[in-house]
């Protein structure tokens, strides 16, 4: 009967301890999409991925006006050309051709490295960010919102105004200085 006292009294303790350890942990969300369209260097960044495909764009412009101009060149003379002269221009219109369509994998993949480049150290600014507020201010966790992974929460901080003011982002939308560290 000692024993199961003992054994029933080490069950309630620890059933207490961890009811309160879990009532401690401090919990934050955050909308980590809203939060990177309200950083200033995110609208740059957007203009130079958007220059940078423009670029790309008005090459394979040029590239594809050639390949018409080519291919109507050899269309409106074709029956008065010699079979030697036919399958060079045939041959021209073709590696045209293979030329544009590597063009375009290739300067998807430029887009793709392009974005990646510029996007990285955005976002892992924002994420240090996040990771100092967690640090300085006890949570346990910070759920981000944006993705839609909480299906259920209880009252947690929505830590939103402290990262737009670590970021130095003012309600606005207009940058404010940056907190000191």
């Amino acid at each position: 009967m000692n024993k199961l006292i003992q054994i029933l009294s080490v069950a309630i303790m620890l059933l207490i301890g961890t009811t309160v350890a879990q009532a401690q942990l401090k919990f934050g969300h955050i909308n980590s999409a809203e939060l990177l369209a309200m950083m200033p260097e995110i609208k740059a960044a957007d203009k130079q991925l958007q220059d940078f495909g423009a670029q790309l764009e008005s090459q394979l412009k040029t590239m594809t006006g050639e390949y018409q101009t080519k291919l109507q060149d050899y269309q409106s003379k074709e029956a008065l050309m010699a079979d030697a002269i036919k399958q060079t221009k045939e041959k021209e219109i073709i590696d045209l051709q293979t030329r544009i369509q590597e063009f375009q994998q290739t300067a998807q993949q430029s887009i793709e490295k392009k974005k990646e480049e510029l996007y990285a150290p955005i976002l892992k600014k924002a994420e240090d960010a996040i990771t100092g507020i967690a640090k300085e201010n006890g949570f346990a966790y910070i759920f981000d919102t944006s993705v839609g992974s909480v299906v259920y929460g209880q009252e947690s901080d929505n830590i939103m105004a402290v990262a737009k003011k670590r970021l130095g982002i003012a309600d606005t939308g207009a940058p404010v200085a940056a907190p000191k560290k």
